[in-house]
């Protein structure tokens, strides 16, 4: 099939031509598009004038972009019908928040599907969301809910945090024969990073490191990594910085080898802080290498209440750079055997 033409992967030590995110994220579009003709997208507001955030804009085949009604849980099942006979459908969700809409589909049939028949299904879909804060939205357009979909069994869940990575990973999840769940945070559409023209896939389940370190290990997904690098750069921090890249599967040894070499553990992750993507990374490292530990660890997640409307109260509600540094260096000068941090 078209998609073994293309193998080459790339880091994001690499330079190259500059692209923003969102433009990132089109190239991708297209020029999956273009290779294979089984590609279209799907979704409320997919086809509008602003092209989701201008990553669907000015593609080669604007005939393949399909607006919907709203009516999330029916068009994912839409979707869902279209993968198993053999389309690869890209079904656009502008909102996380409304997905939790389609969860009788999420859950019960697209994450399931291939697992309740023996594994001969291909179910070739991926599931784009905007996540996070915006300008003052309130409560119930500035979630993230990764770690409630993490979840599910037999669905995978991307989060992608640079330009590079936000093409390569949306080619390899059009490319793959199962479910993917791609969450794509709004505030990273503007970043511009390196990106080569040229088609190539990233794996999942492949972290990276943003930066090296001796003294601490941060595990920080999406707008979190970017928040946590620039703490690191800022500050000048003694840091092992990894993207997960995606929290589902997850890159455990990479995390671990981390760990072990650095006895300190952060993990920065923007969303709830009950059972989610932080708890998942302590419980992994306390549960396979708890010899490591030097001096403890610890997360940084937003509060446990919904986000507020005030603009104020919003900022407040995300860690930022200084906060994250703040964190960093208490964890850094802690020695083992000294009470817990506050």
């Amino acid at each position: 099939m078209p998609w073994s033409r293309f193998e080459k992967q790339w880091s994001i030590q690499e330079e190259g031509r500059i692209l923003s995110y969102k433009d990132a994220l089109r190239e991708a579009i297209d020029q999956a598009m273009c290779l294979d003709p089984k590609v279209f997208a799907i979704g409320l507001d997919a086809d509008d004038c602003y092209g989701v955030y201008g990553s669907m804009l000015n593609l080669s085949h604007p005939e393949r972009v399909l607006g919907t009604p709203i009516s999330e849980n029916a068009m994912t099942g839409v979707a869902l019908g279209a993968a198993l006979t053999g389309m690869r459908p890209i079904h656009i969700h502008m909102r996380v928040d409304f997905l939790p809409v389609a969860m009788d589909q999420i859950t019960n049939y697209v994450s399931k599907w291939k697992a309740m028949f023996g594994g001969k299904p291909k179910v070739p879909l991926v599931i784009r969301a905007v996540v996070g804060r915006g300008w003052g939205c309130g409560a119930q357009h500035s979630q993230t809910l990764h770690g409630m979909f993490a979840h599910l069994p037999g669905l995978s869940v991307v989060t992608p945090a640079t330009p590079r990575d936000a093409k390569g990973l949306l080619l390899q999840a059009i490319a793959l024969d199962e479910p993917v769940l791609f969450l794509e945070h709004r505030w990273l559409y503007k970043n511009e990073g390196a990106v080569p023209e040229e088609m190539y896939t990233i794996p999942l389940g492949k972290g990276q490191y943003l930066r090296r370190g001796d003294s601490l290990t941060i595990v920080a997904p999406s707008l979190a990594a970017i928040h946590s690098l620039q703490a690191c750069e800022e500050h000048d921090l003694d840091v092992d910085l990894i993207d997960p890249r995606t929290i589902k599967p997850l890159d455990r040894e990479l995390i671990l080898d981390s760990v072990r070499r650095t006895g300190r553990l952060l993990v920065v992750d923007y969303d709830s802080p009950v059972c989610g993507f932080a708890s998942e990374v302590l419980a992994l490292v306390a549960e396979e290498a708890p010899e490591a530990l030097l001096a403890g660890a610890q997360k940084m997640t937003f509060p446990d209440v919904p986000m507020p409307a005030s603009g104020v109260l919003e900022r407040r509600y995300y860690p930022d750079p200084d906060r994250i540094a703040a964190k960093a260096k208490a964890m850094i000068s802690r020695v083992k055997g000294e009470g817990a941090l506050v």
